[in-house]
């Protein structure tokens, strides 16, 4: 199954600068080393973004689980990377209730990538 209305998927600006990038956030400092270790970079947060939506959008559902909120879905792939890799990481998306489109919740390398 692939991940309802992955076309229209939303990944926030802050989401991406202010967590997935962020060296100093307490819950993503790891994941900006591990995402910046492969090119991205806060300053062009937009790459990292359009990355996200491709992988939500080329992958099948791995893991799908009902939340207060909506339906979360768990996408796990590669990454296309700036530097030429593809890390596999897996992509968490929720589909909040009467939204549009589904959200990015967070990114993480899968376990082999760490």
């Amino acid at each position: 199954m692939k991940l309802p209305k992955a076309d229209q998927a939303l990944v926030e600006r802050e989401k991406v600068t202010e967590y997935l990038l962020n060296p100093v956030h307490r819950y993503g400092a790891s994941k900006a080393r591990f995402f910046g270790a492969f090119g991205f970079r806060a300053g062009q947060w937009e790459i990292l973004a359009q990355a996200l939506r491709e992988h939500g959008q080329n992958y099948d559902v791995a893991k799908t689980r009902e939340t207060g909120f909506g339906p979360r879905y768990e996408v796990e792939g590669a990454l296309r990377a700036p530097d030429g890799r593809r890390p596999r990481v897996c992509t968490v998306w929720q589909l909040d209730h009467a939204a549009v489109a589904p959200r990015l919740i967070t990114a993480y390398p899968l376990e082999e990538c760490v």
